[in-house]
């Protein structure tokens, strides 16, 4: 599609390293990653969470003896 070789992802990473520094890739890494697994589980958890929650709910319900 764009067909970025290894320079061009290079001088990506290099210009990424100056201007977030050394300390912050790995915080950025971690911000990145997490938003794209919050996103999948919006995608397809609601679902299934609605259905988790749905059933808890009659269960706490019903009285228990």
């Amino acid at each position: 599609m764009f067909g970025l070789g290894f320079p061009e992802l290079l001088l990506i990473f290099l210009i990424i390293f100056v201007l977030f520094g050394a300390n912050k890739i790995p915080q950025l890494g971690t911000g990145i990653g997490e938003g794209i697994r919050n996103f999948q589980k919006a995608m397809k958890g609601d679902k299934a969470d609605d259905d988790k929650d749905k059933k808890e709910a009659s269960e706490s319900k019903t009285p228990k003896v």
